[in-house]
């Protein structure tokens, strides 16, 4: 697992998979913290965003015209056009939309089989408490990449806490040792 961080998003890069992407036109920031982590652009096979927010997902369509596959989970599909009209108020940013036509399409309860062909260990699960389309990865050597879900210390200040704790439930099932978030340091659990 490799940690990237080249705007205000981290993003993982596991095995070939990219879980998340900063804002578009981060492109060439985002080359340079491949390059600094002996990295290309060919490494990377697929991509997954652990919600369709613009600061998770904002340079998936230009990765797809390279040839890189999105993962796309269900749940997730009709959010995938979420952030285009926020984008299409910013055309400085250079956003070029996902076209979800080309994507692998799974529910979460095919994610184990599917990822064990891209070569990782793992599942995808449902994480609705910070967004509706939030979803974790969960792998089996413990790491859990969990984008924008506030950590299970939040539970009890948190707006939506019987869901919260809901998700945390849900992946601390699968025993994870550390979690890997989107904006705040990871953490060990």
């Amino acid at each position: 697992m490799i940690k990237l961080r080249y705007g205000n998003t981290n993003t993982y890069y596991v095995n070939g998979l990219l879980i998340d992407t900063d804002m578009p036109n981060t492109l060439s920031d985002f080359y340079k913290e491949l390059k600094r982590n002996g990295l290309t652009i060919e490494a990377i096979r697929y991509v997954l965003a652990t919600h369709y927010h613009p600061d998770h997902m904002g340079l998936i369509g230009q990765l797809m015209s390279f040839g890189i596959s999105l993962i796309l989970v269900d749940k997730q599909k009709d959010s995938v056009h979420f952030s285009d009209a926020i984008f299409a108020r910013q055309p400085e940013l250079n956003y070029q939309p996902i076209d979800e036509n080309g994507a692998f399409l799974i529910t979460c309860e095919e994610s184990r089989k599917f990822l064990q062909t891209i070569g990782i260990s793992g599942e995808i699960v449902p994480t609705a408490s910070h967004s509706m389309d939030g979803i974790a990865l969960i792998t089996d050597d413990g790491n859990c990449f969990v984008g924008d879900l506030e950590p299970e210390a939040y539970i009890e200040a948190y707006g939506k806490g019987a869901v919260l704790q809901q998700d945390w439930n849900r992946i601390r099932a699968y025993h994870p040792v550390n979690a890997y978030f989107g904006h705040i340091n990871d953490q060990r659990l």
